[in-house]
């Protein structure tokens, strides 16, 4: 895994304090009067002097070196801005981030099968990663990197579960953001310091977590984020935030509102949900052009229901029940969808797990 920059900083260099470099300075200067004196060779005698007082003068000069050093080492290190325990938070990226690479395309390949053996009816997604996948190799980039994802399609498809299990298959940390929930711009960017819940945005805290570059962002249901509006009417938007993080130029220098730096955010992954285009902005549709899947056929529920409830180890009748109770839906009841078969997954998997009574 390749190596790489990520903060426009100098984090994690220990800076002495102002008593440390005061407190040498002063053992130099009375030690070179030591040694001036001829006093090198009695240890004794160089003790008691190096006890001793120095005039005023020179403790007045030593306080102000050893601030000026302190505040010049602080300043190269731009972080002086900052409380110690966000300079100890960015410790850490002193040696940058990894970038999980692919590897080759006979990877990709079998990545993209995977994913496509899964989840057939989201073959769009699937191809579109795939594509990026064997691009990233072909190019040699120092990562995997795909570009943003807008997938549209009916509700219960499984579109976040296929865009966690594109990390899982590829080997990268995953956040979720739903965006009915958490509306605002925060999630993304972050609050700057001052407010009373000011903290770094959530894609940021992901990469210090795990110090990988190129995480999978999920935005759930992006057509439904709102705004926030200040006391003093000022707009805190999602879909605003968000354009310079999708732009690679403005990415790879994004101004953290939080900690007041630089970082490079420019190799994360996108993958934003919608169940339809209605209310999402122009400008976001031109950066991330949709990627429209269809709904579910009882087909693709019953093989998804037979994988996963293997996977969780239920029995056979138990997974056959599941799979003749989709056959048996009323067409005009309820379309059943992939949450309608997890939870049915999950009461099976409560019903064998009690106890057997005699």
């Amino acid at each position: 895994m390749a190596r790489i920059p990520f903060v426009d900083a100098r984090p994690g260099r220990e800076i002495p304090t102002v008593r440390e470099v005061r407190g040498r300075l002063r053992r130099f200067l009375l030690g070179y009067r030591a040694r001036a004196r001829g006093w090198v060779d009695d240890p004794k005698e160089q003790d008691t002097f190096l006890a001793s007082q120095l005039p005023a003068k020179d403790e007045a000069r030593i306080d102000r070196r050893a601030a000026r050093y302190v505040e010049r080492l602080t300043a190269a290190t731009r972080l002086g801005h900052l409380r110690q325990e966000d300079r100890e938070r960015l410790a850490p990226l002193r040696d940058g981030v990894t970038l999980v690479e692919i590897g080759s395309e006979a990877r990709a390949d079998d990545l993209a099968a995977t994913l496509q053996a899964e989840m057939p009816w989201m073959a769009p997604a699937t191809e579109a990663a795939w594509h990026a996948m064997r691009q990233s190799v072909r190019q040699g980039a120092a990562g995997f990197r795909m570009p943003p994802l807008l997938l549209v399609g009916p509700p219960g498809i499984g579109k976040s579960h296929w865009a966690r299990r594109l990390a899982q298959v590829v080997g990268l940390p995953a956040t979720m953001i739903d965006a009915t929930g958490e509306p605002a711009s925060f999630a993304l960017t972050g609050m700057q310091r001052g407010w009373s819940s000011a903290a770094p945005g959530r894609p940021l805290t992901t990469i210090l977590a795990q110090l990988v570059g190129n995480p999978v962002i999920v935005l759930d249901e992006v057509e439904k984020a709102g705004a926030v509006t200040s006391d003093k009417g000022r707009s805190y938007d999602m879909g605003n935030a968000l354009l310079p993080l999708l732009e690679p130029l403005t990415a790879r220098a994004w101004d953290c509102p939080y900690f007041q730096l630089r970082f490079d955010m420019s190799w994360i992954n996108w993958v934003m949900t919608a169940n339809s285009l209605s209310s999402l902005p122009a400008p976001l549709l031109s950066r991330c052009p949709p990627l429209t899947l269809p709904g579910m056929r009882i087909a693709d529920l019953q093989a998804f229901a037979r994988r996963e409830g293997a996977r969780r180890g239920l029995t056979a009748p138990a997974i056959d029940a599941i799979a003749e109770t989709l056959d048996r839906v009323p067409p005009s009841g309820l379309e059943p969808n992939l949450r309608m078969v997890t939870r049915m997954l999950d009461r099976a998997e409560v019903l064998e797990s009690r106890p057997v009574y005699h």
